[in-house]
């Protein structure tokens, strides 16, 4: 596949909004890219693509987020969405994207795909951990999975410049990986005993009904869940394996928290040098993320809130070291639906286009 964009980034098309489809549109991850593109100065919905809800109109469906251009939802076909867009942000089912990506590609639409169809370079791979999924799909896109961009903005910038297809990374991922990286790529932490606590509100299971997630289930409660084998942990082990530059294997655990919005990973490492202090590791987070306004690294005995986090683009970052054991411990706070799935969708568009990577999105929570 050529390597250069599809559209080009540079020159009138740079004063003209560009033209965004969203497939699988009443998802919570197809809700949260339209109220995001809503706001945003260089970009329009002009697409609204879903199966179960095809055929009604979107400000009837969903008045409580209302188009100035009034859409039908309509079936997610290939030629109809190539009429109408430049760009489509795919929010389906683990799947069902790569069953519509390729005619979308032969289209010349450039995707950012919200699943985890192409996050993984290896067909066999996602076959392996997504064994349900692949079961009951015909795959034969070798090419398409190595070509993919992993879209893990502030580190993956230059590559999502020019992808035509952007595989936004997992709630869990992002908020494991952002403060995580650093330190392997300098190489200041040991490989193994790599530990991963994660928590996150019920909207991570996304808006089909789930016994678990029900109110009854969930409130006045806090579980684990995919405690071994969890599918976010080979995504996590493969951009963490990539840039410290060998194999990478870490223990990841969930942990299912009961309010809506919000992810908090904790990260323990051991530290190669016991002499490094928590304000040393403060600086290395700095030195990496200074250019990077979506990222906020806190000070020293600081630590991050979900609730700061929240409907914002924002990730706040904060460290400590164990003196005692040498051991390094990473926060990092996320909201699932936006900088975990949605807004990071929108940074990959950004970047794509060729615009400020955090252009459009929010920076700034309502508290409390």
């Amino acid at each position: 596949m050529d390597k250069k964009p599809l559209i080009p980034a540079t020159g009138s098309n740079m004063k003209a909004q560009k033209r965004v489809a969203v497939i699988g549109a009443s998802g919570y991850g197809g809700l949260q890219t339209i109220r995001l593109l809503q706001d945003h100065p260089k970009f329009r919905v002009s697409f609204l693509g879903g199966k179960r809800s095809s055929g009604k109109s979107w400000n009837q469906f969903f008045p409580f987020l209302p188009l100035d251009e009034h859409l039908t939802i309509q079936d997610p076909n290939p030629q109809k969405i190539a009429e109408a867009a430049d760009y489509a942000v795919l929010s389906l089912p683990n799947g069902e994207s790569s069953q519509l990506v390729p005619k979308l590609l032969e289209h010349k639409i450039r995707v950012v795909d919200l699943s985890a169809d192409f996050r993984y370079r290896s067909l066999e791979q996602w076959s392996q951990v997504y064994a349900h999924e692949s079961s009951r799909l015909h795959r034969n896109d070798p090419v398409l999975c190595k070509e993919a961009v992993y879209g893990l903005a502030e580190w993956k910038e230059e590559e999502i410049s020019h992808a035509n297809l952007v595989a936004a990374p997992g709630c869990f991922p992002t908020a494991s990986l952002l403060p995580l990286l650093p330190f392997l790529k300098q190489g200041l932490i040991e490989e193994e005993g790599i530990i991963i606590d994660a928590k996150t509100g019920t909207s991570g299971g996304g808006r089909a009904p789930k016994e678990t997630f029900l109110l009854a289930e969930a409130s006045e409660s806090i579980s684990p869940y995919g405690v071994v084998g969890h599918r976010h942990t080979s995504e996590i082990e493969q951009l963490a394996s990539e840039i410290a530059g060998h194999t990478i294997q870490v223990q990841f655990t969930p942990h299912l928290v009961p309010m809506v919005r919000g992810l908090l990973a904790t990260v323990y490492g051991r530290l190669r040098d016991p002499g490094l202090t928590a304000e040393d590791c403060t600086t290395v987070l700095e030195a990496i993320y200074r250019d990077h306004k979506t990222i906020n690294v806190l000070p020293v005995g600081t630590y991050p809130a979900t609730k700061w986090v929240k409907n914002t683009n924002k990730a706040f970052l904060s460290v400590q070291v164990e003196p005692r054991t040498s051991r390094l411990i990473l926060m990092c706070v996320v909201d699932n639906l936006v900088k975990g799935q949605a807004g990071q969708g929108v940074q990959c568009l950004n970047i794509m286009d060729g615009l400020p990577a955090n252009m459009g999105l929010p920076n700034t929570t309502f508290y409390p």
